[in-house]
């Protein structure tokens, strides 16, 4: 059972190591409500899953120190455990998906792990820990289902509750659940009333549907640009706890995703990963009940991959209306392009781009299909583009 009186225990442990994230008052998150940033992306390692990692290895007795720890990661645990491994002078295996960001492969092997990468996912990185824990007589140090683990992720509550004691909602983004788990009790053993809500990648909703169903779910398969919480299988301890003592938890979509990650960048100037930007993106769309309430928005991480940054702010871009590509069937004929594009430059819209081709689908048989892209102000700057086309008879496919 889950025991307040460890979190504290967890919480002077971590004094000594961990870096301190104070709350980031945000007014551009959404005009609706006052959200604070609780930024764990700028903890040490990149996200919060030093707490639990750390936590758990320092309570080890000396038997299981001395065999060595292995763990499975999506990336974020695995440098958690690489680091406190390390620092107390313990070896450590990490089994990792082969999907795995490069970033996080790489600064998990400069804290001093041997690195296994295992084909699949998180779950099938799980499955060879507990292989190689069996062969090899490691000490398994597992990323969400554990009580010390749980207990040591739950210190962010305890915090929350010293740096914003009127708070009335925490919103945080879930995976196996070892996060929102230890916030939750937290903070609902010492103040019941304060919401606290999750968040999953709609590729990746297993706490959500085992909740809804309420019984411990595996999903066939899980597919998001949040890694991080990328878990076909929540956890026993941390499914009970969340049904216990979590009110409620929402998915949110890549492209949601994609727009928060490019708004904490933009308006913020905070890097999050696709999982640190989902309690962000859910208060952005509007998919939890916090109008007019004082929230915390959980950035869980930010260890995102810079090689697919330019495709997520694209993403993001286009989301939040500040991109756009219209498709146009038009006549074929010298000046016709000119118009297309004197309409939108004189809207103000960028072009940056255009292409041309004439195929065999066009319904005229001198017409083209032209695609334009263009930086636009918002959604509401591309409807009164594309009116304004329609109105001057192009016809828009």
């Amino acid at each position: 059972m889950l025991q307040l009186d460890n979190f504290y225990k967890a919480r002077l442990v971590l004094s000594k190591i961990l870096r301190k994230t104070e709350l980031v008052h945000s007014l551009k998150i959404n005009p609706d409500c006052d959200v604070y940033l609780k930024p764990e992306c700028l903890q040490k390692t990149g996200s919060f899953k030093i707490r639990g990692a750390y936590y758990k290895i320092s309570q080890l007795s000396e038997e299981e120190k001395s065999k060595g720890v292995i763990a499975c990661s999506a990336g974020n645990h695995a440098q958690g455990v690489a680091l406190g491994a390390t620092s107390m002078g313990i070896k450590s295996l990490i089994c990792l998906p082969e999907g795995a960001p490069i970033s996080k492969v790489e600064a998990t092997k400069r804290l001093g792990a041997e690195v296994c990468l295992t084909p699949g996912v998180y779950d099938d990185a799980y499955q060879k820990a507990l292989q190689l824990r069996e062969e090899l007589g490691y000490t398994f140090i597992h990323p969400f289902d554990d009580e010390n683990v749980i207990a040591g992720q739950g210190t962010i509550g305890l915090e929350i509750l010293d740096q914003l004691p009127e708070v009335e909602a925490i919103v945080v983004p879930v995976g196996g659940g070892g996060l929102i788990s230890g916030i939750a009790f937290a903070v609902k053993s010492i103040n019941p009333n304060i919401k606290v809500y999750g968040v999953q990648a709609e590729g990746a909703a297993s706490m959500v549907q085992s909740l809804h169903d309420h019984k411990q779910e595996k999903l066939p398969s899980v597919s998001t640009i949040a890694d991080g919480i990328a878990v076909k299988e929540p956890g026993s301890i941390t499914f009970d706890t969340c049904s216990k003592y979590v009110d409620d938890i929402v998915t949110v979509s890549e492209d949601e995703i994609c727009a928060a990650i490019l708004r904490l960048i933009e308006s913020e100037k905070m890097v999050a990963e696709g999982a640190g930007a989902a309690s962000v993106a859910a208060v952005m769309y509007n998919k939890i009940p916090v109008k007019g309430k004082k929230i915390i928005c959980i950035v869980s991480g930010g260890n995102i991959d810079v090689t697919i940054l330019n495709r997520v702010i694209n993403r993001g871009l286009s989301k939040s209306g500040r991109l756009c590509s219209i498709g146009l069937e038009l006549d074929d004929q010298p000046g016709k392009l000119v118009d297309v594009c004197s309409v939108i430059a004189k809207l103000g819209g960028n072009i940056i781009s255009v292409h041309h081709e004439r195929i065999a689908t066009c319904k005229k048989v001198n017409a083209c299909i032209l695609r334009v892209t263009a930086e636009t102000k918002n959604i509401e700057h591309i409807e009164e583009i594309k009116k304004t086309l329609r109105d001057k008879g192009f016809n828009l496919i």
